[in-house]
């Protein structure tokens, strides 16, 4: 009976214990709409960087790009509705105060990350051909730090 007991509690009393991760699916923090054009001069928005999620962790999220360590949110701090960003190249970088890392879910189901490619230990993601649609992004740390810092978006002709 005992051997039963313990079957049973390994089965339903750790099914729940599965690790947090970056969760397109879920609330961004903030919310916007935005058009190519409109990015066209910078955009900045105020952020804390870091997280608990440790990307590794998460066998859903391989980026196509540096697959560096970061932790991060589980909701997204930011998601952007974008329209109008044919022909355009969109760059989002980050300005912080410790070693920050970037993630973005862009609207075609494609994951990106980032940690030192804007200099002194702060992410950058240029994306060539953006979609229309919904980008959610992520600021985090490489460390597990927390710290202020700051995401400017900003789009250029190809």
């Amino acid at each position: 009976m005992r051997l039963l007991i313990a079957a049973a509690l390994a089965v339903f009393g750790f099914s729940g214990a599965a690790h947090a991760c970056p969760d397109f699916r879920l609330q961004a923090v903030e919310a916007y709409q935005a058009a190519g054009s409109q990015l066209r001069q910078p955009k900045f928005f105020n952020v804390v960087a870091g997280g608990d999620n440790y990307i590794w962790d998460c066998p859903q999220i391989r980026p196509g790009t540096d697959q560096g360590a970061g932790y991060f949110t589980s909701a997204p701090d930011f998601s952007f509705n974008l329209n109008g960003m044919g022909g355009l190249r969109l760059v989002i970088s980050a300005i912080s105060e410790c070693d920050s890392a970037l993630l973005i879910n862009t609207a075609s189901a494609g994951w990106y990350y980032d940690d030192d490619d804007n200099g002194n230990l702060d992410p950058k993601i240029i994306l060539t051909r953006p979609a229309n649609g919904r980008i959610d992004i992520w600021m985090g740390t490489y460390d597990g730090s927390f710290c202020n810092a700051q995401l400017r978006m900003e789009t250029f002709a190809k």
